[in-house]
């Protein structure tokens, strides 16, 4: 289930948009050749008619193809309703060198996850945020609501400012999505979790505090894992930067290199467990590797929530 996307030529032809349908489509053409072949994919243009239901709706034309019954969806019959919360912190433009960082992964995730979502008359918002949040929008399923929130992120692509830094600060942000989103709905966090690692009871906290709104909630771990947890550099010095604090250390990296994959892996696992405890859907989401385990996620998902 491996696709191969040229992003630049992508958005040569039209942007944020281009390149998520472009991921979509990949992504169900691999689904239906690997083992999940079978399951079930609805885009769903139409619902069945249930008689005694206004005729109103129909679709006559179609009737006259398969002599069924059919009602046209329209925009505002929604079957899910879905916040994507996306970090924009200078964290998640790591790496600089790279083909994708982690921001530009999330937001191509989310954009694939936003044009599935389109097609199956589901409704979303976004919530974007750095130490604090930046933008919250409501969910709608209309297609200029999805093409404003192409725009919005879209803003962030290729957009870091060295002399601009801005710190990861999840918590108040997950209590603020949590008290603005009215509605019981899927929540979508894309983060590399960069947050003051003191603070992990707060964390949660506010994690529960979605549970505790009748959220369902799944957390894609952003992270570049050949980097950031495997450590994989070559043998020479190195000065790292921290990019949420303009900290700089100069080491070789096979001097510190099993030591950082232990700390990032201990992470990994607590931030599992805890969010297992609390129902909480835990992705780690490798940004060399593709939308394809992203959507096929979220997939699973969409499917238990019917």
């Amino acid at each position: 289930m491996n696709q191969s996307i040229d992003h630049k030529q992508a958005r040569s032809f039209g942007g944020l948009e281009i390149l998520a349908k472009q991921a979509v489509e990949g992504f169900i053409t691999g689904l239906h050749k690997s083992p999940f072949h079978g399951f079930s994919v609805e885009f769903a243009e139409h619902r069945i008619y249930n008689p005694g239901s206004s005729t109103k709706h129909i679709d006559w034309k179609l009737f006259a193809r398969t002599e069924k019954l059919f009602v046209k969806r329209y925009e505002e019959e929604t079957n899910l309703r879905c916040q994507m919360v996306i970090d924009t912190s200078s964290s998640m433009y790591f790496p600089m060198d790279g083909e994708t960082n982690k921001l530009e992964f999330s937001i191509n995730s989310a954009a694939a996850l936003i044009y599935m979502m389109r097609k199956q008359r589901d409704a979303v918002g976004i919530s974007l945020f750095d130490d604090e949040l930046k933008l919250h929008t409501p969910c709608k399923s209309s297609m200029s609501h999805h093409r404003f929130l192409f725009a919005e992120m879209e803003k962030y692509l290729f957009n870091y400012d060295k002399n601009h830094v801005s710190k990861t600060d999840i918590i108040p942000v997950l209590h603020a999505v949590a008290e603005q989103t009215h509605k019981r709905s899927l929540i979508i966090i894309f983060s590399d979790m960069m947050d003051d690692v003191s603070k992990q009871d707060e964390l949660f906290s506010a994690l529960q505090h979605l549970k505790h709104k009748k959220h369902e909630v799944v957390l894609y771990h952003t992270l570049d894992l050949q980097k950031e947890v495997n450590f994989d550099f070559q043998n020479r010095p190195y000065t790292f930067v921290d990019m949420e604090s303009g900290e700089e250390i100069k080491l070789n990296p096979n001097q510190l290199k099993d030591k950082v994959k232990e700390i990032a892996l201990n992470r990994q696992k607590a931030l599992k467990l805890k969010c297992g405890m609390y129902q909480i859907d835990y992705v780690p989401a490798d940004i060399n590797e593709g939308y394809n385990h992203v959507l096929l996620q979220y997939l699973i998902k969409r499917q238990k929530l019917k």
